[in-house]
């Protein structure tokens, strides 16, 4: 998805007042090592917002709950080794790609799928039936994550997608790198990180070596290609009930030039306002019609010298 540089920036909204500010708990589901979500925890401690933070891998063996339903709404508590939360005081609920929950090692893999599906649809259940604002709401978050769905729902809302190319198959790969005028990304899916040999690994997009593409292992699952765009600098707008806030995101760096996330301390912000056709792009890609709220990042394209 592309944009063309944008206007000059608005100043940030006020802060909320005082009396906001004491109502209810934010709830965090993250997991526990999420630079975005630590961003998100501190602000919210700066402005005297009450919060808990979880992850869902914490339960059932960090976090406990207990919750009841009383004919009218559910009542109730999650404890951990360090404090508790009145799931009736949640004002809101900011879900940003929780772990899946961890049980004990000796549980066989049969009783293991039970115990998950169980956990999923009661903790999981419970936590969409309070009545508060999710960021994103329940169920949306699941939707968000499929890449393909994305591209085609931006392309509907009039964003311009980049060609792009899902497949297992090397030829497949080859034929549209061949037909691309210029270089090709690899992107992964989802977030994938993990600790190989003790330390800690992740997957980010990437240029392709054309020699790459006849490696064998592209035919073990699906891959994303797709022609990368010359930019300028990368866009993140989040979208919170049909208001649109922006922020360029300028790399120092080589590596984060094509992936941001390869290098933070080379990243430069800056607050932005996206010309009107794009935010009424974003919006309507995550507005009401389709959520209340959610991210979306954009390239703004270097322009092409003519002549």
């Amino acid at each position: 998805m592309t944009i063309e540089p944008g206007n000059p920036p608005t100043p940030p909204p006020p802060s909320p007042s005082p009396s906001l500010r004491r109502e209810g708990r934010v709830l965090v589901l993250s997991g526990r090592f999420d630079p975005t979500a630590d961003l998100v925890v501190e602000e919210l401690n700066r402005r005297a917002v009450p919060l808990f933070r979880a992850d869902l891998a914490e339960f059932p063996l960090e976090l406990s709950l207990a919750a009841s339903f009383d004919g009218t709404a559910w009542s109730g508590k999650l404890r951990n080794d360090r404090r508790e939360l009145d799931l009736a005081a949640v004002r809101s609920v900011y879900y940003r790609r929780p772990t899946r929950p961890r049980f004990p090692a000796a549980m066989s893999a049969p009783v293991r799928r039970v115990a998950e599906r169980e956990a999923r649809l009661g903790f999981g259940g419970l936590l969409a039936a309070l009545p508060c604002r999710w960021l994103p709401p329940p169920g949306r978050a699941a939707d968000a994550e499929y890449k393909p769905l994305q591209l085609r729902v931006a392309a509907e809302c009039g964003l311009t997608v980049p060609r792009t190319l899902i497949t297992n198959d090397p030829a497949a790969a080859r034929a549209f790198a061949a037909g691309v005028a210029g270089p090709v990304v690899y992107k992964p899916f989802g977030l994938v990180r993990g600790v190989v040999d003790g330390a800690s690994v992740a997957v980010y997009a990437s240029v392709v070596d054309p020699a790459a593409l006849d490696d064998p292992a592209i035919a073990t699952t699906a891959h994303l290609f797709q022609a990368a765009v010359p930019k300028a600098y990368e866009c993140r707008l989040t979208v919170v009930a049909g208001r649109v806030f922006a922020a360029e995101i300028h790399a120092g760096s080589d590596a984060a030039r094509v992936d941001w996330r390869r290098d933070y301390d080379s990243l430069a912000y800056k607050v932005c306002d996206p010309p009107p056709e794009v935010t009424r792009g974003v919006l309507e890609t995550v507005g009401p019609a389709r959520q209340q709220a959610g991210h979306v990042g954009l390239i703004a394209r270097c322009r092409r010298p003519t002549g």
